[in-house]
């Protein structure tokens, strides 16, 4: 009798070897703790890469997934969805600002949007066609093909994939963008804190001046929002963190819970017509029913103040663990339930992401060395002390 194949054997054999995976079989999770076939737990600083906003197994947001699947998952955007409009009121209403949103599967998918929306935009506001697109070096944007194009990593725009398409030029800083600025450029798009560049935030400062010139330029802002949105910053969007309105902002990750979803919201509402864009399951009775339940839920801890004070408590750790481990780290970034260690060499930074899945503790890796944290934003006090005290135990190892 021919013997089964383990799971890594299986995942090996079928699977396109895209990641560079580990292979610890998670089982189930409650709350920012996972466990894998064995039993054995772990404390999740990651949130599947900061997806599951209200951690694992929330009530409120399983009960309106299997409530909703039991009456429809889907039907086409040809007719009404309920549950899309009263999203799309919700994030309107929590952001402040008035636009209007457009529902995809993914942050590669609402950036794509965002891109199609400033094209269109330079090509009906204008006398002569604007396109071109300006972003930052270490930013990331998505996987598309247009995306990793906006992407300004060069390791990302290998000879594999191309022809990539015209249009995107970078800068190492936001006062070089002033410089770069032609009459051909329609929008600059930026994270307010790259995360896959190494959990850096830019400072409030340059930004608003920046809002301020483009603006008067009638440049469009896009801001991406797929990881710092919904209340990762602490508050609903960075741009709000920030004091800033752009013209067209991107989210996913967050928002769904871990059921896939992305949305591009824009001021510009007249720019897209019917037509212009679409998608299959973009906006869906589940994606959208999870959207609700995922804000019902942060919404009343950022009113009850409980969001701040995780914060708070949790940045407080990480300037804890700066000071105390110099011989490991340059410093601490980062801003609300986004934070990093800047490790002085990458081989540190692997050393501790390894040794702390080890530990029982999921831990991220982004650029410039950086050990990235992203928790849940309904993480208890509990699981943050013994994240850390799992995470202290592995820097003494080294």
């Amino acid at each position: 009798m021919e013997k089964a194949m383990t799971l890594e054997q299986q995942d090996k054999a079928y699977v396109l070897q895209t990641y560079a995976r580990n292979y610890i079989h998670f089982v189930r999770g409650k709350g920012s703790v996972l466990y894998d076939e064995h039993g054995r737990e772990y404390i999740d600083f990651a949130s599947g890469i900061g997806v599951n906003s209200v951690g694992h197994g929330n009530d409120i947001l399983t009960k309106a997934i299997c409530e909703q699947a039991k009456n429809i998952i889907h039907i086409s955007n040809l007719q009404v969805i309920a549950p899309q409009a009263k999203l799309a009121e919700r994030i309107v209403e929590l952001s402040g600002y008035d636009m209007g949103v457009f529902f995809a599967n993914s942050g590669a998918e609402a950036n794509e949007g965002a891109i199609k929306i400033a094209r269109k935009y330079g090509e009906i506001k204008f006398h002569y066609k604007r396109y071109k697109v300006i972003t930052l070096e270490h930013s990331f944007h998505g996987r598309t093909i247009t995306t990793v194009k906006a992407t300004g990593q060069a390791k990302f725009h290998t000879p594999h994939f191309s022809p990539y398409p015209d249009g995107f030029s970078y800068v190492k800083r936001i006062e070089d963008l002033y410089q770069a600025i032609d009459d051909e450029t329609v929008a600059v798009l930026i994270e307010l804190v790259q995360g896959e560049g190494g959990v850096q935030p830019f400072e409030k400062k340059e930004i608003r001046a920046l809002a301020s010139f483009l603006a008067s330029q009638d440049i469009l802002l896009i801001v991406d929002e797929v990881q710092t949105g919904i209340y990762r910053t602490g508050e609903f969007l960075a741009s709000n963190l920030y004091g800033i309105e752009p013209d067209i902002i991107t989210l996913a990750k967050g928002l769904g819970g871990g059921v896939p979803i992305g949305a591009v919201m824009t001021r510009h509402k007249e720019v897209l017509g019917v037509g212009d864009h679409g998608s299959t399951f973009g906006g869906n009775y589940l994606s959208m029913a999870a959207g609700l339940a995922v804000l019902e839920v942060l919404e009343g801890l950022y009113d009850e103040g409980k969001i701040r004070e995780k914060v708070f408590y949790f940045s407080t750790k990480i300037k804890e663990i700066a000071q105390r481990y110099k011989r490991l780290f340059e410093k601490e970034v980062g801003i609300g339930l986004m934070r990093g260690l800047r490790a002085k060499s990458t081989d540190i930074q692997g050393e501790i992401i390894k040794r702390s899945m080890d530990e029982g503790l999921v831990v991220l890796k982004a650029g410039r060395n950086t050990v990235r944290f992203l928790p849940s934003i309904t993480i208890s006090k509990d699981e943050i002390d013994e994240g850390f005290k799992r995470f202290e135990k592995v820097l003494d190892t080294l």
